[in-house]
């Protein structure tokens, strides 16, 4: 049996199961695009809940793992050369997942940057921007008297919208007829946009008419069904 003793963060979650991918996570946009990533590559693993409600981001064991107490993270008892492999940040973990799997990334060398190049739009500009709508339309800046915030990351969210929508144009998917990991990494902030955060009619979410159909595609595909919802909001660990 695989030993993952060595590893701080097993002492806190257990291992059931130490031989399959251990995902340290919760289902927020960024923890669920690993959590999809591994229900269409049907790679074995076990999920872990990061309870941001006890702070579990914050412990010495999950900060032993990803040092800027950020989920999603994993432990994968089955790494390059056969060793374990601990690994945080969502698109790092999609790009090795994808390279340990051989799917959802070209291997064409030039679709491979390009669909990265697509990967980094996400984690650059939509995940940042649209949290910032969040926290200004629906959480704490809710409040704020002063509104310019607000409408600044507003307009910024309603750009990157357009950058999609025109990518999208003509395409099923971010790279054409080729679902990616740049799709499984993009559609959870949009959903979350329109859904949790509530900001579709701030966005002018019905302007964007191909994200709304790839939107609609993506959450119907089963495997980001089951995804949306790992790690359970129940799980004890």
């Amino acid at each position: 049996m695989t030993d993952l003793s060595a590893f701080p963060i097993t002492k806190k979650w257990p291992a059931s199961h130490p031989d399959r991918l251990q995902l340290y996570s919760l289902p927020t946009p960024n923890g669920v695009k690993v959590s999809i990533m591994l229900e269409e590559t049907g790679l074995s693993y076990e999920p872990h809940l990061v309870n941001f409600e006890t702070h579990d981001q914050m412990s010495p064991e999950f900060l032993s793992l990803s040092p800027n107490n950020k989920i999603p993270a994993i432990l994968d008892p089955d790494g390059p050369g056969g060793k374990p492999l601990p690994l945080f940040e969502s698109g790092a973990i999609l790009i090795y997942l994808a390279d340990k799997t051989g799917q959802l990334l070209p291997a064409d060398p030039a679709r491979r940057y390009e669909t990265l190049q697509w990967l980094m739009f996400q984690m650059g500009g939509i995940g940042p921007m649209f949290g910032q709508v969040g926290f200004f339309h629906k959480f704490a800046g809710r409040f704020y008297d002063d509104k310019r915030p607000r409408d600044r990351y507003v307009a910024e969210a309603r750009r990157l919208l357009q950058v999609l929508e025109a990518r999208l144009a003509g395409r099923d998917w971010i790279m054409g007829d080729e679902y990616t990991i740049a799709d499984i990494a993009t559609f959870p902030w949009v959903r979350n946009l329109v859904g949790f955060y509530e900001a579709g009619e701030l966005v002018e979410f019905n302007a964007f008419p191909h994200v709304k159909r790839a939107l609609e595609t993506f959450v119907a595909r089963p495997a980001v069904t089951r995804g949306l919802g790992i790690p359970s909001r129940t799980a004890a660990g």
